[in-house]
């Protein structure tokens, strides 16, 4: 199956080395949401081309390629990282409230008190927390401020989020900003 995609994948698994005589391979999981991985789902290896999972072991961190029965032909897999859309993750990824996908935050402008601190142009997790890099507003740089700041994307600085507006209030980063 290739159909080509303009809009950016993402990357959410990683094919490992072989395992065994049957052509299983180590499956290295990059995301929040294994319950993608189950037999029949296809993910794309490049923006043409796709390959299909069975026999998805996620115990033992093992998976088999469709129509691959041997290490040699698994082999050519190896490294071989997994992608897919953000619409086919926002189907298949179920969130709880007030969870966000990383992909939803990024873009998003950074607000406190009706004050645009700049616009979050990453999400990266540190330890069990998860971090906004924020492009500093160019108002505040060029009163001195520093060009990006890391906020803790956690309560209490976490005060609201709207998706659809990409608009995210928050409380206390200003200082953070200041401290930087």
């Amino acid at each position: 199956m290739s159909k080509q995609f303009k809009e950016p994948l993402l990357h959410i698994a990683t094919l490992g080395k072989t395992v065994g005589i049957c052509g299983d391979m180590k499956l290295h999981i990059k995301s929040d949401f294994p319950e993608q991985f189950v037999d029949g789902a296809s993910f794309f290896i490049n923006k043409k081309e796709k390959i299909t999972l069975r026999d998805v072991n996620l115990e033992r961190g093992i998976v088999k390629i469709n129509n691959i029965s041997n290490p040699e032909d698994a082999k050519k897999f190896t490294n071989a990282k997994l992608f897919t859309t953000y619409e086919e993750t926002r189907k298949s990824c179920h969130l709880d409230e007030g969870e966000y996908f990383f992909f939803d935050l990024e873009d998003c402008d950074v607000f406190e008190d009706g004050k645009r601190l700049g616009r979050v142009y990453d999400v990266e997790r540190i330890a069990v927390t998860n971090y906004l890099n924020i492009q500093t507003d160019e108002a505040l740089i060029d009163e001195g401020y520093a060009k990006k700041f890391l906020v803790p994307f956690i309560e209490p600085f976490k005060v609201s989020v709207d998706i659809e507006k990409k608009i995210i209030t928050l409380k206390g980063a200003f200082d953070i900003l200041a401290a930087s």
